[in-house]
């Protein structure tokens, strides 16, 4: 018999509530997902609850609890787990904080657009370069990330601030959600800083004559130092790899020693490119026990408000990730594929909540329960059921059969 291979598929953001536009179901409910469905009907359908209490539901937060890590133990912070993504080397007096690039309306008093409409890669990295060149000092400095996603450093940071994630105050007014707090006020004044210099440049005219929104000021925020990660085989004794087209999950496997697997035309949204994230997660179980494929898009759809993106963002997971990956292990046996989200992102709110989310489990050694459909009736009809969520992965990796007869 084969060795026994483990996937864990995430439709960040997946989840969700009620909506009346779809008579009172949620997007996973009104979407088309056989594929999910046959996971639960073949195996067991669950929930877990991936943030802890007194925590925000970051994607950081709630990915580290799928990979079993207690965040209480040895977790600092969002930003410096994007900073090993891309290379950069934290110090440790160093504080990282998150850049996005945004656009602000004309005052710079709304949030229009967290992501900047989606900024390109190419066009990011010339600007966040300008930004360093501008602004950078021996104290700041600026380094280009993935689309609007990008990484400040303050050598010798204070933290003792609050910051607000931008997508968390789509179309609101931004005084009330600046960075706050003794510490706040040099971040404050790079922001501002940034709006200076950022509405005349070619790149933002060029975006503007296209009738594309324009990349007109930085927004700092999850602050936080080195972490301190045990090594996931350290954890599980397992080896695994990493399928991402954002740096926050890139940066998680940096630090617990998962090699990182790059897809072209991979992205964050909803032309990334499945069919290459399929082909790399079989290659990558060619050495590894586990590989963990994420799926930005979902989460993306939720922040946008869009109902239809979300719907659609769900499906192609379904049908172009969930659908090739089971076939595929079905032709050579004993493997375990996990599917769930790391924490819902309702598209009526644009933002990330606590809640639980449902999860499905199929493979070796797991035990049927009656369920059959995967959305989030499973939250109270599922068998199993993970509170810390964190629990679920050693569960999932362990040799003991897993679910219960319904």
């Amino acid at each position: 018999m084969p060795e026994m291979k483990y996937v864990v598929l995430l439709g960040d953001g997946m989840s969700d509530k009620p909506v009346p536009e779809l008579s009172g179901r949620t997007p996973l409910m009104a979407a088309h997902t056989p594929n999910l469905d046959r996971m639960v009907r073949d195996g067991v359908g669950g929930w877990s609850l991936n943030t802890p209490k007194g925590y925000y539901p970051g994607s950081d937060v709630a990915n580290l609890g799928v990979l079993g890590y207690d965040v209480t133990q040895g977790y600092t912070g969002r930003s410096p787990l994007e900073a090993a993504a891309m290379g950069v080397v934290l110090g440790t007096h160093d504080l990282a904080l998150r850049c996005n690039l945004v656009t602000l309306d004309e005052h710079f008093g709304r949030m229009v657009d967290f992501s900047a409409g989606h900024i390109s890669t190419t066009e990011a990295a010339v600007l966040v370069s300008f930004l360093d060149r501008e602004l950078g000092t021996e104290a700041f400095r600026f380094y280009p990330g993935v689309s609007y996603r990008h990484l400040l450093v303050w050598q010798g940071g204070r933290d003792d601030m609050k910051t607000v994630p931008p997508h968390d105050i789509s179309d609101q007014l931004v005084h009330d959600y600046l960075p706050s707090g003794p510490d706040a006020a040099a971040i404050r004044i790079l922001m501002e800083k940034s709006q200076g210099i950022l509405w005349d440049h070619k790149i933002n005219r060029a975006r503007i004559a296209d009738g594309k929104k324009p990349a007109n000021s930085v927004w700092l925020w999850g602050q936080g130092r080195k972490p301190r990660l045990p090594l996931f085989t350290d954890l599980h004794g397992k080896t695994g790899g990493m399928i991402s087209a954002v740096d926050l999950m890139q940066g998680i496997a940096a630090h617990i020693g998962f090699e990182r697997f790059t897809v072209p035309g991979a992205t964050g949204w909803l032309d990334t490119h499945y069919e290459g994230k399929v082909a790399a997660c079989l290659e990558g179980l060619r050495r590894h026990d586990l590989m963990f494929v994420h799926v930005e898009a979902p989460d993306e759809a939720g922040h946008e408000g869009r109902l239809d993106y979300k719907i659609q963002a769900i499906e192609d997971f379904d049908r172009r990730l969930v659908g090739p990956i089971l076939a595929e292990l079905e032709k050579v046996g004993n493997f375990r594929v996990l599917a769930l989200p790391d924490h819902p992102t309702p598209v009526a709110s644009r933002t990330h909540n606590s809640d639980p989310v449902p999860f499905a489990l199929v493979g070796e050694g797991v035990l049927r329960d009656g369920n059959s459909v995967y959305d989030e009736s499973l939250l109270t009809k599922g068998t199993l059921f993970f509170d810390p969520g964190y629990r679920l992965m050693s569960a999932f990796l362990g040799p003991q059969p897993i679910g219960r007869v319904g």
